[in-house]
């Protein structure tokens, strides 16, 4: 028994270790930009270091000692990254420059694997339609892309065209499923009392009624009563 565990823990730690530097050397993607392609090497990758930790032994023991190992690995990993600037830019990498002033870094994006058409499609989402338009472009460790738009191209904004605003907060969740929150409530120094009022003023007769309510840094209360039971007419919300 003792030898049996003694090989699983020594097939998990050479598992483990094997899937860390094989994902490094993959390269970054976030989730958002995996191909079908790359979901199926992911699947692909844990079902071959699953079998490579387990062996031939698949005994209750053996699991056991497996996921043990695996989750006291991944623990440590943890520590570790946050402790060590090395072992953080060891496992997880650093953000790279992909455009500089306009630029693109070729040779930043052939270290992380990165086509063209992947940070075309990034720039898009940023409506960024230009290459030149870009100051600079990071991808960052999970796959995103952070974007700086040349300061000509950047969309103004009220501190640009000299306009005062005022302060906007959170909104304060008061009511939840027909539920009111009362410690949130109270930490803005209002009662039931005036949670009722204000329902009553917007027509509804019983907090039960509501599905969400929320107060803005204005003191202004949006409320979202919970639809009917009947079902759902087709095309009633114009999505289907």
């Amino acid at each position: 028994m003792y030898q049996i565990i003694t090989n699983a823990v020594t097939r998990a730690i050479v598992a483990y270790l094997l899937l860390l530097v094989v994902a490094r050397l993959m390269g970054r993607k976030g989730l958002s930009q995996m191909t079908f392609f790359d979901f199926a090497v992911i699947i692909t990758l844990g079902s071959v270091t699953a079998n490579l930790a387990m062996g031939p032994n698949n005994t209750t023991a053996n699991a056991a000692a497996v996921l043990l190992t695996l989750g006291a690995l991944a623990i440590i990993t943890g520590y570790l990254h946050i402790k060590s600037v090395w072992v953080r830019k060891l496992t997880n990498s650093e953000p790279v420059t992909a455009i500089e002033n306009g630029r693109i870094i070729d040779k930043n994006l052939k270290k992380v694997r990165f086509t063209m058409n992947e940070l075309t499609t990034l720039l898009r989402e940023k409506n960024i339609f230009n290459y030149a338009d870009v100051e600079f472009a990071i991808i960052e460790n999970d796959g995103q892309l952070s974007v700086l738009p040349k300061s000509q191209k950047a969309p103004l904004t009220p501190s640009d065209m000299k306009i005062p605003t005022s302060y906007k907060g959170l909104t304060k969740d008061l009511i939840m499923d027909g539920k009111v929150l009362a410690e949130n409530l109270k930490s803005v120094n209002l009662d039931e009392s005036w949670l009722n009022t204000q329902l009553s003023s917007q027509g509804v007769s019983k907090v039960e009624q509501v599905f969400y309510a929320g107060l803005d840094s204005e003191g202004s209360l949006y409320i979202s009563a919970k639809q009917p039971d009947a079902e759902e007419k087709h095309g009633q919300y114009g999505i289907e």
